[in-house]
């Protein structure tokens, strides 16, 4: 077996040994939260259960045994796809929550776009024009965007372009005017971060003794820039991009509620109101797996951009 395949087999180990992990936490603290909203909501007679469905969602979700037998056989389910049963509405909790991802994984690939768009802009820019030239203002503007929570800035897009100029209704959340302005809403604070890193990393390649020889020989700002600092400063900004991911994904739940879009955002809402604990616990694993892919492939392009790890790996 070749390094880059030991490489890679261990890496998706490792995901999935995580994503394990954070299934029995999930677990263990619904399980010791004080009170019992799974029998609550099973025995109250507002919800209409059967007798019959009674017994059965017992059965199912082996709630009449141990908790160390309930867990054993949820990660049974999990390890066949099963992600159990909804005490609402007694429907397949995957069904439920696949039926607001695409919404949420559209808006959130969207935002991530906008967000290294901004983030390019304002460091480049930052790094070309001196600070009387607007330069010093654009290295301000990561540290104005991530002070600002994105609820706020999207119920300031909401009162100025739809209530005020009316560009976009809020009822109408299929129109690509519905995708644009709540992906820009959290593109804003997410692209900080990013513009921080890619700024900083930029500054800090441009004062090795590579840059020093390349400007030395004549070499344009520009060519200097495309050849030699963005590709070293890729590497500690793909990292925080990873982790940008998964806080839009996060961010994207608040967003779909302040613009009214349904996605993963309006099934969650509607779990924490109804004491849903299987799709509570079902979102949470989703949005694990979802950063860990992210990070997963993170760790894999790492050794194509930096030909030290490659080395390194191969040494090992």
């Amino acid at each position: 077996m070749s390094h880059s395949t030991r490489y890679v087999l261990s890496r998706i180990a490792q995901a999935v040994v995580t994503l394990v992990l954070v299934y029995i936490v999930v677990f263990v603290i619904v399980t010791l939260l004080p009170g019992d909203p799974v029998a609550s909501r099973l025995s109250n007679p507002e919800y209409g259960y059967s007798k019959e469905e009674i017994g059965e969602m017992l059965v199912y979700f082996k709630l009449d045994q141990p908790a160390s037998t309930q867990l054993l056989s949820a990660l049974g389910r999990l390890a066949h796809g099963d992600l159990g049963l909804s005490y609402a509405s007694n429907l397949p909790v995957s069904r439920l929550l696949w039926s607001g991802v695409p919404a949420t994984l559209q808006l959130a690939g969207t935002a991530f776009a906008i967000a290294v768009l901004f983030a390019f802009v304002i460091a480049v820019g930052a790094f070309y024009l001196p600070n009387k030239f607007g330069g010093g203002l654009l290295r301000a503007f990561p540290s104005l965007f991530a002070s600002v929570p994105n609820f706020l800035i999207g119920l300031v897009v909401i009162n100025v372009f739809s209530f005020q100029l009316g560009l976009f209704t809020l009822s109408d959340f299929r129109s690509a005017d519905a995708l644009i302005y709540p992906a820009v809403t959290l593109a804003i604070p997410a692209s900080a971060p990013i513009a921080q890193i890619f700024l900083s990393a930029i500054d800090a390649a441009r004062s090795e003794q590579y840059a020093t020889v390349a400007i030395a020989k004549g070499i344009g700002r520009f060519e200097l820039l495309a050849r030699h600092l963005v590709p070293n400063a890729a590497l500690p900004t793909l990292t925080i991009t990873a982790v940008i991911v998964g806080d839009l994904l996060g961010g994207s739940i608040i967003t779909e509620a302040v613009f009214g879009r349904t996605g993963v955002g309006t099934v969650v809402q509607k779990a924490v109101s109804e004491q849903d604990v299987p799709v509570l616990q079902a979102a949470v694993v989703l949005a694990a797996a979802l950063f860990l892919a992210v990070n997963l492939a993170v760790d894999l392009i790492y050794p194509v951009l930096d030909p030290r790890l490659r080395a390194t790996e191969a040494a090992r």
